[in-house]
């Protein structure tokens, strides 16, 4: 889509993402290797008392489930930033549910414009356990030259 298609408040829901134990455990010991994410007596004796996912794993989850929808399809030219907060501690088995919305949307010349998207995440039980601001930057339809 087009940036001078997109309109504020434009939302779309992502597809259940399920944080499965061997994949979150894999993760953590490539990118994020803390006794939090891969020592299970370790994590037991934290405020958590088990395990945490990882969370830039986390949102990567609901991440590429967001990427499945393809907003822009071709017209993305690059993402600019990202910036995300972690509330709640996301764990092994839980499902992780994306709303996505666009919050911003500034014409940056006649062939491009920046888009603000906020992503909610939820934990199956309804709980906000992160929230996402990326800033992408689309192709504009109409060219003037």
């Amino acid at each position: 889509m087009y940036f001078d298609e997109l309109r504020l408040g434009m939302a779309v829901d992502t597809e259940p993402a399920l944080i499965e134990k061997e994949k979150m455990l894999a993760f953590a010991r490539d990118y994020d290797n803390i006794p939090l994410h891969t020592h299970e007596e370790y994590a037991k004796s934290t405020p958590f008392g088990k395990l945490i996912a990882p969370g830039v794993m986390s949102f990567m989850s609901v991440w590429a489930k967001y990427l499945e929808v393809d907003f822009f399809g071709n017209e993305l030219l690059a993402g600019k930033s990202t910036k995300i907060e972690w509330l709640k501690p996301v764990f092994a088995d839980d499902v992780l549910t994306g709303k996505a919305t666009i919050t911003k949307l500034v014409k940056r010349s006649e062939r491009n414009g920046l888009v603000e998207v906020s992503i909610d995440v939820y934990n199956q039980k309804g709980e906000l356990v992160l929230k996402d601001v990326t800033e992408a930057i689309v192709k504009c339809k109409t060219v003037n030259i």
